[in-house]
C-alpha cells in the first residue's frame, strides 16, 4: 500500500513561503553578528604572522620546522629542543611558571589510622613570606620497604583508595576545582603568568617535594594521573617535572590527549575558540591567536608528551566520548613514539580507549595502575596499545600491491576547463570515470528492501547512539530510527525526522516531504549527533524531512574503519561513504513512499561536503547539494595546508592519490571538475575566507572554472558561491542560508 502525507498541501506551501522570508531576514541580521564576533587576530598588539605554517602535528625531532627543517639525530639536538618545545608551550599556550622554592614547611593537621593505612592531611607552605600553601593527603600502606607513589587530585581520592589496594601510597593534593589551593600564586609571583592548570601542574611538584622528605617513598616510582581538566594539568607537570617517573592522561581532551590542530570545529570537537571562552582561565589568553589558526602553533600536545620520554605515558579516553576524539589522539600517540623509539623506550608508552563516555569507573583506575607497573617493573605485562585508526599509506601499498607511475598520465598546467570537449555530457561521463578510478575498485553489492515507515520503525537506536549524545528535539519533531532488521543501505542505522504535524498515510503524491540527507563532519568520536539539533530544527521546521547516519569510520562505526583496507584493499575508504550515501539516496526512492523522490538533497560540512560533492557529481537523482568548507585544489600545491596526504596520509580516505605526491598536477581529476560534473543540478557552495584548511584563493579559482560549466549550460542561476569573513566553523548562520536556498529551490520545483 502506497504511504503519504496527510494535511492540506496550501498549509505547507504557505509554512515554506513564511519560512523562506524568515530564513532571508535571519540571514542577514546574523551574518553582521557573526562577523562583529570573529576572533581578535591580535592580543595585546602581539601577532602570529612571523610564525610559519605547520599544517600537520609539530615534528618533535625537527629544528626549525617550517623553515630549515634540520632533522634531530643526537641526544644534545634533543635536549636543545626540548628545553625550546618548553619555553614555546609556556610561551603561547600555558603560562610560564616560577622556579621551585628553597625550601617548604610542612604543618600536620590530622593522623589516623584506618585498618592499618596511615592517613596523614598536612599543608605546605612555600614561597615569598611562606605564603603559598597546598594541602596534601597521604594513604600509607603497611610497608616494611620504600613504595611507589599514586599522586592524583584532591577529588579523584577514590581512585587513590584503589592504588592503596595495590600497594601504592595514595597522595591527593588540592590542585582541583573542589579545593585549589593555587588561587594565590599568580600574586604571589607576579613575575610568572601561569594560567590555572599550568599552576596548579606547577602544585604538583610542591607536593613531590615533600615526597622527597619521607623514608617510605620510592622516589624513582612516583605516578600522577588525572581526569578531564585534571588529565591536562597531570601532562603538563609530567612534561615539566622529571622526577615524575610515569603519567596517564585520562580523558583530557584538547589541551590533553587531543591536538589542538586536530579540535577544530571540523572535527566536532571542543574547540581552542570553545575552551578558551568557556574556561577563559585555564590557558594563556595568546592561546586564543590560534583561533581558526590552529596550523601556526608551533607546538602543540604532541610536543609536551614528548617531553615526557623516556618515562611511562599512557593516553586514555572513551572512544566515542563528544570531547575527545579518538583520532586525533591516535595521531598524538603516533608523534610521540617516534621520541619514544629515539629514547629507546618504545614500551613506555601505551595508549588505552574504553567504552562508554566521558565518567570512570574502578575498573578504568585498576587499568591504570596496571600501567604503572608496568612501568615501575612490578609486572611484565605490556599495555596492549589498540589503534582504531591504525592505517598508514605504507600499510595500504603492500596490501593493495598498487604501483601507480604518476608520468603515465598527463599533466594539468593550470586550473582550466577551457579545452573541455565540446560535448558536455560526454565531457562529464568521462569525470565520472575518473572519480570512479580515484574511488577505487566498488565491489559488487545489492540494495536493500522492504518500505520504511513509522509502521515497521525501532524503538531504540544502536547501543553505541545511546551512549553518544543524542541530538536534542523539540516536540515538533518527529524521529523515525531505522535499523536493524529493517536497515538502511548496507544494514546501517539510520535515523530520520520529520515536522511533528506529518502523519504518514495515502494521499496525493503531490504532497510528499522534500528530504535533504545530511552528511557529517570528521567527527570520529561522535559521528553525526553531537551537534546537529539546530540543523535538523532549521530543516524540518521548514517542511523537510531530514535523515542522518553515521559514515564508516565515526561514532558508532569507528571499528568499521580499522580494517576495511584488510577486506577492500582495492577500494577506499571515501568509495564507501559515497556507496553509502547512494543506497541512502535508494532508500530514499524505493523504500520511503512520504518522501519526494523528486527533491532529494544533500547538504555536508567539511568531510560531509566532500562526500556529498563526490556523491552528486556520479548521480543525477539529486536535486541539489549544499557544501560548507569542503574543499579547495589538489592540483594547486598549497604547503600552508595537509594537500593530497590529507586524503592519503592522514585519514585512508583516498589511498590511490598519496601516489602523486609531487606530482599534483597530474592528478587525473580535480575539484573543478567534480563539482562541473553536477552541472546543471542546483549546486551551493559556502566557503569561509579564513579556512585554514582551504584557502580562499583556490577555492575561488575552482568555483570561477565551475561558473563557467553553468554558464555555458545556461544554468547560471542553479550554481551559488558565498565566501563569509570567518573561518572554518558551521554556524547557524550558514545553516540558515542553506535553509533559504533550498526552500527557494522546493518551492520552485
Amino acid at each position: 500500500m502506497a504511504h503519504n502525507i496527510t494535511g492540506d498541501k496550501s498549509y505547507y506551501m504557505k509554512k515554506k513561503m513564511f519560512h523562506l522570508f524568515i530564513c532571508s531576514f535571519s540571514f542577514q541580521l546574523c551574518t553582521i553578528i557573526v562577523i562583529a564576533q570573529l576572533p581578535a587576530t591580535n592580543n595585546n598588539n602581539e601577532s602570529i604572522n612571523h610564525l610559519p605554517f605547520i599544517p600537520f602535528s609539530p615534528d618533535p625531532l625537527l629544528i626549525d620546522e617550517g623553515i630549515k627543517n634540520i632533522p634531530i639525530v643526537n641526544k644534545e639536538q634533543w635536549q636543545n629542543k626540548r628545553k625550546w618545545i618548553k619555553e614555546q608551550y609556556q610561551y603561547w599556550i600555558a603560562g610560564t611558571i616560577p622556579p621551585a622554592p628553597d625550601s617548604i614547611n610542612v604543618k600536620l593537621l590530622s593522623e589516623k589510622k584506618e585498618n592499618g593505612v596511615l592517613i596523614r592531611l598536612v599543608e605546605l607552605y612555600f614561597g615569598p613570606r611562606n605564603k603559598a600553601k597546598l594541602t596534601v593527603e597521604l594513604m600509607i600502606p603497611p610497608t616494611q620497604k620504600k613504595l611507589p607513589v599514586f599522586m592524583t587530585q584532591w577529588n579523584h581520592r577514590g581512585w587513590a583508595q584503589i592504588a592503596v589496594r595495590r600497594g601504592y601510597i595514595g597522595c591527593v593534593y588540592a590542585g582541583a576545582d573542589d579545593k585549589d589551593d593555587t588561587k594565590n600564586y599568580t600574586s604571589l609571583y607576579p613575575e610568572s603568568s601561569f594560567a590555572t592548570l599550568m599552576r596548579r601542574a606547577w602544585a604538583a611538584g610542591r607536593a613531590i617535594d615533600y615526597l622527597y622528605m619521607l623514608s617510605e617513598v620510592d622516589t624513582a616510582k612516583i605516578a600522577l594521573t588525572g581526569h578531564s581538566r585534571n588529565g591536562k594539568q597531570s601532562l603538563m607537570a609530567a612534561a615539566f617535572d622529571d622526577r615524575i617517573k610515569a603519567v596517564v592522561s585520562s580523558s583530557a581532551g584538547t589541551g590533553g590527549e587531543n591536538p589542538f590542530r586536530y579540535t577544530d570545529d571540523s572535527f566536532d570537537n571542543e574547540s581552542i575558540d570553545d575552551i578558551t571562552k568557556n574556561f577563559p582561565d585555564w590557558f594563556h589568553t595568546r592561546l586564543r591567536l590560534f583561533i581558526g589558526k590552529e596550523n601556526k602553533l608551533p607546538v602543540d600536545q604532541n610536543s609536551l608528551m614528548a617531553l615526557i620520554a623516556p618515562r611511562g605515558l599512557m593516553l586514555s579516553s572513551a572512544l566515542t566520548e563528544s570531547e575527545g576524539g579518538p583520532w586525533g589522539i591516535e595521531q598524538a600517540f603516533n608523534s610521540a613514539k617516534k621520541v619514544y623509539q629515539f629514547e629507546n623506550a618504545e614500551s613506555n608508552l601505551g595508549i588505552l580507549f574504553r567504552n562508554g563516555r566521558h565518567g570512570t569507573s574502578a575498573r578504568d583506575i585498576e587499568n591504570y595502575i596496571d600501567f604503572f607497573d608496568y612501568i615501575f617493573g612490578r609486572t611484565p605485562v605490556k599495555p596492549e596499545n589498540k589503534l582504531y585508526y591504525n592505517y598508514s599509506f605504507e600499510k595500504w601499498k603492500e596490501k593493495s600491491n598498487e604501483h601507480i607511475d604518476p608520468l603515465n598520465f598527463p599533466e594539468h598546467k593550470t586550473l582550466s576547463l577551457k579545452n573541455k570537449d565540446e560535448d558536455i555530457p560526454a565531457f562529464q561521463q568521462k569525470i565520472r570515470q575518473q572519480i570512479n578510478w580515484l574511488l577505487g575498485e566498488e565491489p559488487a553489492g545489492i540494495s536493500a528492501n522492504g518500505k520504511i515507515d513509522t509502521a515497521n520503525k525501532n524503538p531504540t537506536d544502536d547501543y553505541l547512539a545511546a551512549v553518544i549524545m543524542k541530538p536534542v528535539l523539540n516536540k515538533e519533531i518527529k524521529e523515525i530510527i531505522i535499523g536493524p532488521y529493517n536497515a538502511a543501505g548496507e544494514y546501517l542505522w539510520a535515523n530520520l525526522y520529520l515536522p511533528k504535524q506529518t502523519k504518514i498515510k495515502a494521499v496525493a503524491n503531490s504532497q510528499k516531504l522534500p528530504l535533504v540527507i545530511f552528511l557529517h563532519e570528521y567527527s570520529h568520536g561522535t559521528g553525526y549527533r553531537r551537534r546537529s539539533e539546530s540543523i535538523i530544527h532549521n530543516f524540518t521546521q521548514s517542511g523537510f524531512a531530514v535523515l542522518a547516519f553515521d559514515m564508516i569510520g565515526y561514532g558508532t562505526r569507528i571499528d568499521e574503519f580499522t580494517n576495511f583496507y584488510s577486506r577492500y584493499p582495492q577500494w577506499s575508504v571515501m568509495g564507501k561513504m559515497v556507496a553509502d550515501t547512494r543506497m541512502i539516496i535508494d532508500d530514499a526512492i524505493n523504500r520511503m513512499d512520504f518522501i519526494d523522490r523528486n527533491n532529494i538533497f544533500l547538504t555536508g560540512y567539511a568531510l560531509g561536503g566532500t562526500v556529498a560533492l563526490f556523491t552528486a557529481a556520479l548521480d543525477n537523482r539529486i536535486k541539489g547539494t549544499a557544501v560548507v568548507s569542503a574543499f579547495d585544489s589538489w592540483r594547486t600545491d598549497n604547503k600552508e595546508t595537509e594537500g593530497i596526504r590529507h586524503f592519503s596520509h592522514l585519514h585512508g580516505l583516498l589511498p590511490r592519490l598519496g601516489f602523486f605526491i609531487g606530482n599534483e598536477n597530474r592528478i587525473p581529476v580535480d575539484f573543478d571538475e567534480i563539482l562541473s560534473a553536477i552541472a546543471p543540478a542546483n549546486l551551493l557552495v559556502i566557503a569561509p575566507t579564513s579556512d585554514r584548511h582551504h584557502p580562499k584563493n583556490d577555492v575561488k579559482q575552482v568555483t570561477a572554472i565551475v561558473s563557467e560549466i553553468y554558464t555555458t549550460l545556461k544554468a547560471v542561476s542553479h550554481f551559488n558561491f558565498n565566501q563569509p569573513e570567518t573561518y572554518n566553523h558551521f554556524t547557524e548562520v550558514m545553516q540558515e542560508e542553506i535553509c533559504k536556498w533550498l526552500l527557494k529551490i522546493t518551492v520552485e520545483k
